[in-house]
């Protein structure tokens, strides 16, 4: 048998942590710790290893995007950071890509939806809600924003290759890129792969950041 999946909670407000340990356990997945502020949150990762972290933004403290660089910067192994947000706070999600994070989850969710996302995060397999994404990054994305820049080398990457990336940093599925793309949905992930390999990124949250802070692609130029 595998390994369940282990997640950690990380917000300030004691009723949504238990609403979602609920929800999570209910549906086999172990929540190793919780924790109310970004601090908590460092320190749960380090002594659980969980495979993902549900990370609220605004925390005491230590807010979840500072958490979030100091796990993903600080050789947390294969755990992935899910956000937590609100519309009226969707101008964090750029700085929390950038920052490590591997999706985002608006706070609003169905249980269902909740369990999908952190299968998915974890999988590393796609970014969450597509249609979300695309609306946030190119709204918010601008090359000249304060933070941490990832910086690669395109020039290794195929025509094909680059055409990829380019329509996954819109928050295309891979279904939709292989449709797109006139393309096999196996051919599709192996270019992501690929991408992922050569650039030495760990998924594709960071693939839409490089596409933008290289100038692969612009806010609002792609469609």
């Amino acid at each position: 048998m595998t390994e369940p999946l282990r997640a950690v909670i990380a917000d300030d407000q004691a009723l949504v942590r238990t609403g979602f340990r609920m929800i999570l356990a209910a549906d086999g997945i172990e929540v190793t710790a919780e924790a109310a502020d970004g601090e908590e949150a460092v320190a749960a990762v380090r002594r659980t290893a969980p495979d993902v972290v549900l990370m609220d933004i605004r925390m005491p403290r230590t807010d979840g995007l500072e958490a979030t660089r100091r796990i993903c910067a600080g050789g947390a192994g294969d755990t992935r950071v899910l956000i937590l947000t609100t519309y009226d706070l969707d101008h964090y999600v750029y700085a929390a890509l950038a920052a490590g994070a591997s999706g985002f989850l608006l706070k609003d969710v169905t249980p269902e939806h909740l369990v999908a996302a952190v299968r998915l995060v974890r999988s590393g397999d796609a970014l969450l809600a597509p249609t979300i994404t695309r609306r946030l990054v190119e709204r918010f994305a601008r090359r000249d924003d304060a933070g941490p820049a990832l910086h690669r080398d395109l020039s290794q990457l195929t025509p094909r290759e680059l055409d990829v990336l380019r329509l996954l940093a819109t928050g295309l599925s891979n279904a939709e890129l292989a449709d797109r793309l006139t393309l096999s949905v196996a051919t599709v992930k192996t270019h992501v792969a690929r991408i992922l390999s050569k650039l030495g990124l760990r998924d594709r949250a960071q693939a839409v950041v490089i596409a933008y802070e290289t100038g692969l692609i612009s806010p609002g130029g792609v469609r």
